[in-house]
């Protein structure tokens, strides 16, 4: 999906003007860690990080579609079910902060609404895709750290 190869990069207070979180929507959330450091080539603190965004659903504010949990950053769509974007993200950020014990992350998230049913599973693809775009593996099933609801 060529327009999301595009994304920009912004400052953390840029990312929260005109942010709006709609129930029953799906996002795609990426957020980076703090100077892109390269935190989850840490096995046991990537599992860590999967661990805590499978459980998310448990607390049934969203419904998790996929993620991957990539070195130096996390993409995850999901669909709201209740409360907002912003929430499920510092609950995220935090808790995995909280359990590394450091500052994991840099401000702000990058959050784009998922406008069509249709494109919910091409942006999937796209986002289960990013290690083997990123040249970390051969095949998507060789890395490890993602999951998607249509396995």
């Amino acid at each position: 999906m060529a327009y999301l190869q595009g994304m920009k990069t912004y400052e953390g207070h840029q990312l929260r003007k005109g942010r709006f979180s709609e129930t029953g929507r799906s996002y795609l959330i990426t957020f980076v860690t703090r100077n892109r450091e390269k935190h989850f080539t840490d096995p046991a603190l990537a599992m860590l990080a999967c661990r805590r965004l499978y459980q998310t659903e448990r607390q049934d504010q969203l419904q998790n579609w996929c993620y991957v949990v990539m070195p130096d950053h996390i993409h995850w769509l999901f669909s709201l079910r209740e409360g907002d974007v912003s929430k499920a993200v510092k609950m995220i950020k935090g808790s995995l902060s909280h359990q590394a014990g450091t500052r994991l992350w840099q401000k702000g998230f990058h959050d784009r609404a998922i406008r069509k049913e249709a494109d919910l599973l091409p942006t999937a693809r796209y986002v289960v895709a990013n290690p083997l775009r990123a040249g970390l593996v051969r095949s998507v099933r060789d890395y490890p750290y993602w999951n998607a609801a249509w396995l």
